[in-house]
C-alpha cells in the first residue's frame, strides 16, 4: 500500500486556479464523499478552531461539484487514531519548530501510509530531509519521511517588506544545493505548484 505525498510550495490563497489542482489532486480517487483530516500543528493552538472553520468553507470551492468533502479537526492526543478513519489528511504551514515538535511524536510513515498526506509550506519542508526556509533564511533539516531538499515560496515576494531587505532566492538554492546530502533532488517551487510523490 503506497502513501500518496503531494507537497504545495504555499501562497494558495492568492492564486485560486493552483488551489484547486491542487485540492483536485488530493481528492483524485477518493470518491464522493472523501474524509479529510486537517492538521494545524503548525499553528499556534489558539488558532486552530478558527481556521479549521475557514477551511470548511474556503475548500470546497476548489473540489469538483461532485465531491462533498467531510471535515476533522486533527488534535496530537487523537491524532493517530483520527488518521485510521480519514483518507487523506492537509497539514498546514505555518511555524517550522512548532510543526516538527508535534509531528515527530509520530511515527509517520506507519500512521498513514496508504493515505494521501497533503502538506502546505512549513510541512512540506517537514517531511523533506532538507530544506531552506525564508522565516530564518537558512537550511535546516527536516523529518526525513521523504528523501529530497525543498524551498516553499521560491521567487515570490516573500519578505520584500522585512527588515532584513528581499530574499536572495539563487542564493538560497545554493546554500541548499550544497546543504547536507548533495545526491538529494532539490524541489524549489513558485507559490501554487506542487509535486506528487508515492511511496
Amino acid at each position: 500500500m503506497r502513501t500518496k505525498y503531494v507537497l504545495n510550495s504555499g501562497g494558495l490563497r492568492n492564486n485560486a486556479k493552483s488551489a484547486k489542482k491542487f485540492f483536485t489532486e488530493i481528492f483524485k480517487n477518493l470518491g464522493a464523499k472523501p474524509r479529510l483530516l486537517i492538521c494545524l500543528f503548525a499553528q499556534p493552538r489558539e488558532y486552530w478552531e478558527i481556521k479549521f472553520a475557514e477551511d470548511k468553507k474556503y475548500i470546497p470551492k476548489f473540489v469538483p461539484s461532485k465531491i462533498s468533502p467531510v471535515f476533522e479537526l486533527a488534535f496530537p492526543s487523537t491524532f493517530e487514531k483520527q488518521i485510521k478513519s480519514t483518507d487523506a489528511v492537509y497539514i498546514h504551514g505555518g511555524d517550522d519548530y512548532l510543526i516538527q515538535y508535534w509531528l515527530r511524536k509520530f511515527n509517520l510513515q506507519k500512521i498513514w501510509k496508504g493515505k494521501v498526506v497533503a502538506t502546505n509550506s512549513a510541512s512540506s519542508h517537514a517531511i523533506s530531509k532538507h530544506f531552506w526556509t525564508c522565516d530564518w533564511r537558512q537550511c535546516m533539516d527536516g523529518l526525513g519521511v521523504l528523501p529530497i531538499k525543498f524551498i516553499a515560496h521560491y521567487n515570490s515576494s516573500w519578505g520584500e517588506d522585512d527588515p532584513r531587505g528581499p530574499i536572495n532566492w539563487q542564493a538560497a538554492y545554493k546554500e541548499l544545493k550544497d546543504y547536507g546530502n548533495p545526491k538529494l533532488p532539490i524541489h524549489a517551487l513558485k507559490e501554487g505548484l506542487y509535486i506528487t510523490i508515492e511511496k
